[in-house]
């Protein structure tokens, strides 16, 4: 089975390549399937904004989408930066400036527990639509640590590790992560799909 991510995010691709491949699953870019879409996050909630991200590149390309629709939730700031984890801060700024401005709003802020949310979509050209969320909770560290990940991976703490996702492997991170949580209970829900 052949299916599109719908993102043009390199490293989500191959986090996504290297779970779904273990169920005989091929995962193409948007430009392996000739589209090129851009869907305005107009959702208020993880899953809408992946829902509406997996139906408008299955109905661009005519194969079945996925989309994931992921952020960190910060229980200081009252869940943000959560749906606009990609856009905080607004234009301009990339990963590493998106990650200063977190800790800036952190400063003086307690408790600095967070969740990382993932919200997996596929949407077939049938109409059907199979859901997974996934959630990995940590807390924010003082500073960035690690070299490895995207986003707020350098900044989100794992306690139990005494490690940021940033300093953990590839393998490591996708077995606990929010992004493996969500692909784990998608996976299943897909191998049933595919089985009826």
């Amino acid at each position: 089975m052949k299916l599109v991510l719908a993102s043009k995010n390199e490293k989500k691709l191959v986090e996504l390549r290297d779970i779904l491949s273990r169920l005989g699953v091929q995962v193409c870019s948007e430009a392996e399937a000739g589209v090129d879409v851009e869907v305005e996050e107009t959702g208020t909630t993880f899953e809408e904004n992946s829902l509406l991200k997996a139906r408008a590149v299955m109905q661009a390309s005519g194969l079945p989408a996925v989309a994931d629709d992921s952020g960190l939730c910060v229980d200081a700031l009252n869940g943000a930066p959560g749906v606009y984890s990609a856009r905080y801060g607004g234009e301009g700024l990339d990963d590493a400036g998106r990650t200063r401005l977190l800790l800036e709003n952190m400063k003086g802020q307690m408790p600095r527990t967070a969740r990382f949310v993932s919200v997996i979509t596929c949407c077939f050209p049938n109409g059907d639509v199979i859901s997974a969320r996934g959630e990995c909770e940590g807390t924010v560290a003082f500073a960035p640590q690690g070299e490895g990940g995207f986003g707020y991976d350098p900044v989100f703490f794992l306690p139990e590790r005494k490690k940021t996702f940033a300093q953990l492997t590839a393998q490591e991170k996708n077995a606990i992560s929010h992004r493996g949580r969500a692909l784990e209970a998608f996976q299943a829900k897909l191998k049933e799909y595919l089985n009826q």
